[in-house]
């Protein structure tokens, strides 16, 4: 079918929750994709931080296929060899000792609220359920992870909201200690808040909130979601600080395009779920698996995260040094390949001009433009992301 007929289909079949871009995409390979017309593009995007290894990496098209050769699901009534294996690899390169697998990022998000409140019911003195979360933050879609959300715009229409959650300003740590009270269990945060323009917080945020939830006996959730798995130029970002969490989720590149979502805890804090009290039936399945066993072994064992690193320190530089020449740009900030350029201008139309040449990237909060593409980028394809920025804005 021709681009325009693929469009009008989806429009008629398709529900009107997304604001698309009048581009059909069919192909992808490493760090570019194409649409139906054959246009290629640079994908700085990359799902959302989502196709960390790029479009149809080897590992990962090698491991499904053999997967789905062997074994494409079973019920979690059984033991599933894969999912052994990825829950020892992230328990050995994380804080946790227990994993639970989801399919997605808000489910993990779900996942935590649920562990914390029922850790809280059967370990903490009193009625505690209530959860502090940022303003500005970004947890899910779900009923219960929009309303942790932080953001009014996300929860509009969908009233009555679940109660238990209260909302501080990000990177205040006295807010935070203002605002618990005798029915708090928890606190939850994004070590770097990703959809209200990669925000980050001082270096000792994270730390000074790990001794105040210690000190209160409250637990302390870390939204790994769109920060972890390699983004930062550690496997996640928490490394960073110096800092661990009680518990942690993670969604997005843990399957590189699979639909494919976790939430770790400490022993202490996991033993609060017995069987019958979460529950997910895709969740853990093999076919998930065998992505997210591909996925890490390559991040580890391929030198992706210090590609990460490199190229995001270059990128960053290049960044700082278009700030110098464009007065429009306000700011330029984030870790490994986690970046963003705050405008004082809206940034859509940056986006759509740089898309006529090329290039996806995207904007969030409405100015910053982010940058979150596979963490095995190279050189050339800053330079060429920085070109076109230079040219785009210097006509704006």
């Amino acid at each position: 079918m021709k681009t325009e007929e693929l469009i009008a289909l989806s429009d008629k079949c398709i529900m009107n929750t997304y604001r698309r871009f009048p581009i059909v995409l069919v192909r992808g390979d490493g760090a570019r994709v194409w649409d139906s017309d054959g246009k290629e593009y640079l994908d700085f995007v990359a799902g959302i931080a989502v196709c960390s290894l790029g479009h149809s990496h080897p590992a990962v098209i090698n491991a499904i296929s053999r997967q789905v050769e062997i074994l494409t699901h079973v019920s979690n009534l059984y033991y599933i060899e894969p999912q052994i294996i990825l829950a020892s690899r992230l328990v050995k390169h994380s804080f946790a000792d227990k994993v639970f697998f989801c399919n997605s990022g808000a489910e993990a998000n779900e996942a935590a609220i649920k562990l914390a409140r029922k850790y809280a019911h059967e370990n903490m003195e009193g009625d505690k359920y209530q959860i502090i979360t940022m303003e500005n933050s970004f947890h899910g879609r779900t009923l219960a992870t929009v309303t942790a959300t932080g953001q009014k715009k996300f929860q509009v229409g969908f009233d009555p909201l679940p109660e238990g959650f209260t909302y501080v300003p990000f990177n205040n740590i006295s807010a935070i200690e203002k605002a618990i009270t005798e029915s708090t269990c928890a606190v939850m945060v994004e070590p770097i808040q990703g959809e209200s323009g990669i925000r980050i917080p001082a270096d000792d945020y994270l730390p000074q909130l790990r001794k105040l939830c210690d000190d209160k006996g409250i637990l302390l959730i870390f939204d790994e979601i769109q920060s972890g798995m390699g983004r930062t130029g550690t496997l996640f970002a928490y490394e960073h600080s110096g800092t661990q969490p009680d518990i942690m989720t993670l969604a997005k590149a843990l399957g590189n395009g699979y639909p494919l979502g976790a939430m770790l805890a400490t022993d202490k804090v996991a033993s609060a779920f017995v069987p019958g009290n979460h529950a997910s039936t895709f969740g853990g399945n093999p076919l998930g698996m065998a992505a997210g066993i591909a996925v890490i072994d390559t991040m580890l064992d391929d030198g992706v995260l210090d590609n990460c690193k490199e190229i995001g320190s270059y990128f960053l530089k290049r960044l700082h040094n278009l700030k110098e020449r464009h007065a429009v740009i306000v700011d330029v900030r984030g870790k490994g390949l986690m970046l963003g350029m705050e405008l004082s201008i809206p940034g859509d139309d940056i986006v759509k001009n740089i898309m006529v040449k090329g290039i996806f990237i995207n904007c969030t909060n409405g100015n910053v433009l982010r940058f979150v593409p596979p963490l095995i980028v190279d050189r050339e394809d800053v330079d060429r992301v920085i070109t076109v920025l230079d040219e785009v804005l210097g006509s704006s």
